[in-house]
């Protein structure tokens, strides 16, 4: 595979001064290169909202930072964790006194060094933690505490900055991000690999005839490996999934964001979303702000992922409210 980079090493700091620079309201936090804010943060009297992961998904994490969305991110290197240090100058590069919402992925490293992150600002900071937890491939209904975030973790990231934006209390505003994330299913299909800078091979490979369903962001096993299928029998697979685990009370309006994982043309996300639109409606279901694109990839990684979003009406209001960051604009 072919990169247009310098030296590999080099690869994630080029990556955010390039961000920066064209999105100059993105600036790195002062002595900590791995960290980024918005420049308006932190907003006085306004709960900051933070998250942070492994570089290599743009637009997550760091490209949700805007107004309505999030106010810091720590980048860690391509599909690593941030440090403990890029933790902290985000969490205090986005507090105002009000307290602050750490808001990622249920990944080990980002737990962790979020974690000890918070204990060190203890008594500084008032901090609160949701984890997403949106990829129903990656564990059972009975232990969704284990289970990864992937592409749904974006509706929580508009919920929480909207609900921060109105001035509403730290407390509630992790009451509805997490809200929202018991309220997401995402599963996902890859069709190819990918590779990291520098690496000398791709990080899983499948066949040329070959696609993996439910495969994660990260090449982790899916539920099957089989020969591609037509889209609709891969969209009716999503749908049926999803659904499956609809909340109880659920209702009967969605949001729907038919994701790219980083090589796969617009093109053939309107295909799937073509499909998962006819089925949701003839299951009764009215879609609202519906979504397709690259909103988190995985390098040159070619597939894509569904992911349902079962809203309430706090939750469809919190949509709804303005937004700007440089990928996505409501």
């Amino acid at each position: 595979m072919k990169k247009i980079i310098n030296a590999p090493a080099d690869y994630v700091n080029e990556m955010l001064t390039g961000l920066s620079a064209a999105h100059p309201a993105l600036e790195r936090v002062d002595g900590e290169p791995r960290a980024m804010r918005h420049t308006d943060a932190p907003v006085s009297g306004k709960v900051g909202v933070v998250t942070g992961g492994g570089s290599g998904h743009l637009p997550l994490f760091t490209g949700y930072i805007g107004k309505g969305l999030l106010d810091a991110c720590a980048i860690g290197g391509v599909f690593e964790g941030p440090t403990v240090d890029s933790c902290i100058a985000a969490i205090k590069a986005a507090d105002s006194g009000k307290g602050v919402l750490c808001l990622y992925g249920n990944y080990g490293g980002d737990r962790m060094n979020f974690d000890l992150a918070c204990e060190f600002l203890d008594g500084e900071i008032r901090t609160a933690t949701v984890l997403g937890t949106d990829d129903i491939a990656s564990a059972e209904p009975t232990e969704r505490h284990k289970r990864r975030g992937v592409a749904g973790i974006v509706y929580a990231f508009k919920v929480a900055g909207a609900a921060a934006s109105s001035g509403t209390a730290l407390d509630e505003v992790a009451a509805i991000a997490g809200r929202t994330v018991d309220r997401t299913r995402s599963i996902g299909v890859a069709l190819t690999g990918c590779r990291i800078p520098g690496s000398a091979a791709a990080s899983f490979s499948i066949g040329p005839d070959e696609i993996e369903f439910g495969m994660g962001i990260h090449g982790e096993p899916g539920i099957w490996r089989d020969k591609l299928k037509p889209a609709d029998a891969l969209a009716d697979e999503m749908v049926d999934r999803i659904l499956e685990e609809k909340p109880d009370d659920s209702g009967d309006r969605v949001s729907v964001l038919v994701n790219g994982l980083g090589a796969t043309p617009l093109e053939e996300l309107f295909i799937l979303y073509r499909r998962v639109d006819q089925r949701l409606r003839d299951a009764g279901f009215t879609i609202v702000r519906p979504l397709v694109g690259p909103f988190v990839t995985s390098m040159e990684m070619a597939g894509a992922s569904l992911s349902i979003c079962f809203l309430d009406f706090e939750i469809e209001k919190a949509l709804a409210a303005p937004a700007e960051c440089p990928f996505w604009r409501v």
